[in-house]
């Protein structure tokens, strides 16, 4: 299950965000973006998630997931879409030669700390 490793790194780079100076913190909501080809599990990453943030800031903060869609850019039309189904041909010139744009992320947007 990777979502333990992704678990962990999400949990260092939110403790790392929180400023040193603030007396004990409590994190209540951690904003995410997660691609749909990211191959996240949200149930496996949430419980992954609540284990290792016990005894930290983060204990008992909630993971808020922004599903972010595929999109491409076809490198012979220079058209952009969003692929809704396994077929990566453009819609336009029909030519398979596209690029990623979005869907493949995992990236931390923002915390919510409590007052």
């Amino acid at each position: 299950m990777h979502e333990m490793g992704i678990a962990e790194q999400l949990v260092n780079i939110a403790l790392d965000a929180i400023p040193e100076d603030m007396e004990h913190p409590v994190v209540e909501i951690v904003n995410l973006k997660i691609g749909r080809l990211a191959s996240v599990v949200e149930h496996s990453l949430t419980f992954c998630f609540e284990i290792i943030t016990k005894d930290t800031p983060l204990e008992n903060a909630r993971l808020k997931i922004d599903v972010v869609p595929v999109t491409v850019r076809c490198q012979s039309c220079d058209n952009t879409w969003e692929v809704t189904g396994p077929v990566f041909t453009c819609p336009f010139c029909k030519e398979g030669d596209v690029q990623m744009l979005t869907g493949r992320e995992i990236e931390i947007t923002s915390l919510e700390l409590a007052e």
